[in-house]
């Protein structure tokens, strides 16, 4: 017999409401939160042809995990829209389970993706390693807090460098303010230790993922911001197009209709709160970067406020995203030079192997010997083969009408071959996307 069974579950105790195919109660379980006790109540009482509902929380996947092999099928659910839909004025652990159940009878129940045991282990180690970072931020503000209130001026440089972490060490200060900034000190270095031996093993399988090497490819995110994104999203086919991606990501702008009056608020904010922020981190210093992303910056900050332009081209990325992970190619707009380095620091971090420069043995000299300190550039198709990535493909029409109105096509040009650069190029090419900037703003 079809039965319908909901689960409402807590730290140590889960509450289990039975019913049947009609919708009669069939009986109403109390059960501590343990491996064996679960187990031994799925023995007991479900059966094989059962469906369980459950609200998404804590241990979640967890108890879904042992209760899966007994039953037909689990469906966890959206805790934010069941309450919407079953709100009542009594609540308790038995009413929620029923209602569970009685959404999962109706077909009503609205369900969240289950993500598969890779996903949720690199959820696991992506959230703890965002949780050590902002443990490390706000160790480094209360020592920045001791000498504020004590009246003793910052040094020169980074406080938190080798030089700056001596010379805090030895300031003369209160036995109580000396105290704290000892005990901060020390959990500061274990607190780095323990992000150091977090990052080793993250960096590892960062180089061997081909989809992380693939988001790199994008502007401004790096392995951090790939592995986060791809934690978050899991399987993008899931998403029928960028929009929804950039919906789950919340940062798509809130709308209110009402009648003839349509008003677009500031963004959601729902889903992975730790991606919309990495993003919008990754989008910070897109207005250098001279390809479209960089042109939409600029035009952005022609009319609105910085924010509001930062939020914007983080769901550009979010865009990029889905886009990238989708057709499996890499962004055909990258610089070489930025890509080039993003995967070369990748590669030593994780293998420890650097290349070598220089030229070999018995080749003649360039013609560019004798005027000045040159570097070569390798063209994207080749930073891209380099890194085990496949090459772009060639430009659809509309691309190449987009490139033609924004006036980009000598930059993608210059992306598909091999050129020089000064070697030290860095203030050149913050000049040159300056320069272009105002010239944009000229013509505007």
């Amino acid at each position: 017999m079809l039965r319908f069974v909901g689960c409402d579950v807590h730290k140590r105790t889960a509450v289990f409401t039975i019913l049947l195919e009609d919708g009669p109660l069939f009986a109403t379980y109390t059960v501590p939160v343990t491996r064996e006790a679960l187990t031994a109540f799925a023995e007991r009482q479900l059966g094989a042809e059962d469906r369980l509902a459950m609200e998404a929380t804590t241990n979640t996947w967890a108890v879904a995990g042992v209760l899966r092999p007994f039953v037909q099928e689990i469906v966890i659910g959206n805790p934010l829209r069941v309450r919407a839909i079953a709100e009542a004025k009594i609540k308790t652990d038995k009413v929620d389970s029923r209602v569970l159940a009685e959404l999962l009878r109706c077909d009503y129940l609205p369900m969240v993706w289950q993500p598969d045991k890779e996903t949720q282990r690199l959820r696991r180690l992506t959230h703890r390693r965002a949780a050590l970072v902002s443990d490390r931020t706000r160790l480094k503000n209360r020592l920045h807090s001791i000498l504020h209130h004590t009246l003793v001026p910052l040094p020169d440089g980074d406080l938190f460098s080798k030089k700056g972490i001596a010379w805090l060490r030895q300031v003369p200060l209160a036995q109580e303010e000396a105290l704290a900034r000892d005990s901060d000190l020390r959990l500061l270095e274990l607190t780095e230790l323990e992000i150091a031996e977090l990052d080793e093993l993250l960096v590892r399988e960062a180089w061997q993922d081909e989809k992380v090497r693939l988001v790199m490819s994008i502007p401004g995110i790096d392995y951090t911001v790939a592995q986060t994104c791809l934690a978050a999203i899991g399987d993008v086919s899931r998403f029928a197009n960028a929009k929804k991606l950039a919906a789950y990501l919340g940062l798509n702008p809130s709308t209110r209709e009402s009648g003839g009056h349509c008003y677009h608020g500031k963004i959601t904010k729902q889903g992975n709160a730790h991606a919309r922020w990495l993003l919008v981190q990754a989008a910070q210093h897109l207005g250098q970067y001279r390809g479209p992303l960089g042109q939409t910056m600029r035009k952005i900050l022609r009319r609105k406020n910085r924010s509001v332009a930062v939020v914007a081209c983080a769901r550009k990325l979010a865009v990029l995203l889905w886009h990238v992970l989708s057709s499996g190619e890499p962004f055909r707009y990258a610089p070489p030079k930025s890509l080039q380095a993003k995967f070369s620091r990748l590669r030593v971090r994780a293998t420890g192997q650097r290349r070598r420069g220089g030229v070999a043995k018995g080749t003649p000299r360039s013609a560019q010997y004798g005027h000045g300190r040159t570097r070569a550039l390798p063209s994207l198709s080749q930073v891209l083969v380099e890194n085990g990535l496949p090459e772009t493909a060639p430009l659809a029409k509309g691309e190449r009408v987009m490139l033609e109105r924004k006036k980009l096509e000598g930059f993608y040009r210059e992306l598909q071959v091999p050129s020089r650069i000064e070697a030290n190029a860095r203030r050149a090419q913050v000049e040159e996307c300056e320069e272009d900037a105002k010239s944009e703003l000229t013509q505007s």
